[in-house]
């Protein structure tokens, strides 16, 4: 709940205090340009204001919930909370508490977390704390009984007194946390349409990284709606990204596919995966790209055993991240459903079955060289020279 007549959504990062104070200027640079995005995309009425630490959003009370939303979709944004700003006079800051506090508090135990980041103001953070509690109980004592928790409070009045303006609020919002998009350098993200790979694409981005997503067509093994189910988890990450171009590359796979299918039986998904490691590469270096991400996690999958992941990533000489590679599945769902991929991802595509009778569990690279079809890798370099890209517009 914000307080009544709140205008101004007030954000807090927080990696970006562990910089210095050139980095932190750059990267608060960065979020502010997102925060610009978001507002202007989701076509909320509002101007982002730089502000050393506290950027904010300045809105009305009619937009200040969509505000908060677009704040706290923002890659680097710890939380953000509807605030209310007044003068930074002790006197207006009380009677504001007390003016509020009637329509936010009915009950339980609430307390006043006072912050003062302009220490030449004639009182201290302890004394808005105690001055504010103080209104705040006499406001509402003759409707209920109010008690104080400093430890763990049903409610708390938030007020962050600066030189020019005081903020006062009753709710803080997470946000994702991470680093501004486009503070890190970007990577290719192999992107499936299931459920893994569009979390460990959004988890990278959450650290700055910004995405260039590839989608590799199998051909006749990936089903009809195969690859506009990929689409449409990118078009969903794309939403947090409007200053960002997500458009995918479409790569035809579908021939080497067919080919291993059909040559190979032990090491079959091994090698697959080899061969969208080496299209990766390719883009990448077309691209500018510094990494590939993929959604592998430890052990889901047969290949994706502590043995077989160590064959397949000697595919490419770029570091592979696999940010999901200790979660359980579990967690990865409930992600998935957090950042809302989760629904396009499950949707069924007529997907046929790659995976050989025989699963690969213990994979050793000579062996598996010694059946993997010698041109693989040029096949791979051409697919990745014939891919398309599919805008996210269309």
């Amino acid at each position: 709940m914000h307080p009544p007549g709140a205008d101004t959504v007030l954000v807090r990062h927080g990696d970006l205090n562990t910089k210095s104070t050139s980095v932190k200027r750059y990267m608060e640079g960065l979020l502010v340009e997102h925060l610009e995005s978001l507002v202007a995309d989701r076509s909320v009425p509002g101007t982002v204001v730089r502000e050393w630490n506290r950027p904010r959003i300045e809105t009305t009370e009619a937009t200040i919930e969509a505000a908060v939303d677009a704040a706290t979709d923002a890659f680097g944004v710890v939380s953000a909370s509807p605030c209310l700003t007044v003068e930074p006079e002790l006197s207006v800051i009380t009677d504001t508490l007390a003016n509020i506090a009637p329509a936010v508090y009915d009950g339980g135990s609430f307390a006043v977390d006072a912050r003062r980041a302009d220490k030449n103001l004639p009182f201290t953070s302890q004394t808005v704390a105690e001055a504010g509690g103080t209104a705040i109980w006499e406001a509402v004592e003759s409707s209920f009984e109010p008690t104080v928790d400093l430890d763990d409070p049903d409610l708390t009045f938030g007020v962050e007194v600066r030189s020019e303006t005081a903020y006062i609020y009753t709710d803080s919002v997470a946000g994702p946390g991470g680093l501004p998009l486009g503070s890190q350098a970007p990577m290719v993200a192999l992107v499936s349409g299931g459920i893994d790979s569009p979390v460990a694409a959004y988890e990278l981005m959450r650290r700055g990284s910004p995405v260039i997503p590839v989608y590799v067509d199998l051909g006749e093994y990936g089903g009809l709606d195969h690859e506009a189910r990929a689409v449409e988890t990118v078009r969903t990450l794309a939403s947090f990204a409007p200053d960002h171009d997500l458009s995918v590359y479409r790569v035809p796979g579908g021939e080497t596919v067919s080919h291993l299918a059909e040559t190979m039986e032990q090491g079959r998904m091994l090698s697959l995966r080899r061969f969208f490691y080496r299209i990766a590469e390719t883009i990448a270096a077309d691209t500018g790209a510094q990494g590939i991400v993929t959604g592998e996690a430890l052990g889901q999958k047969s290949s994706q055993t502590a043995q077989n992941l160590a064959v397949t990533s000697r595919a490419t000489d770029l570091p592979i991240h696999r940010p999901l590679l200790t979660m359980d599945k579990q967690e990865i769902v409930e992600r998935a459903r957090e950042i809302g991929t989760y629904h396009d991802s499950t949707i069924p595509a007529g997907c046929n079955r790659i995976a050989p009778d025989r699963v690969e569990t213990n994979g050793r690279i000579d062996p598996l060289l010694a059946v993997e079809p010698t041109d693989m890798f040029e096949r791979a370099d051409a697919a990745a020279a014939d891919a398309t890209l599919v805008s996210l517009r269309e």
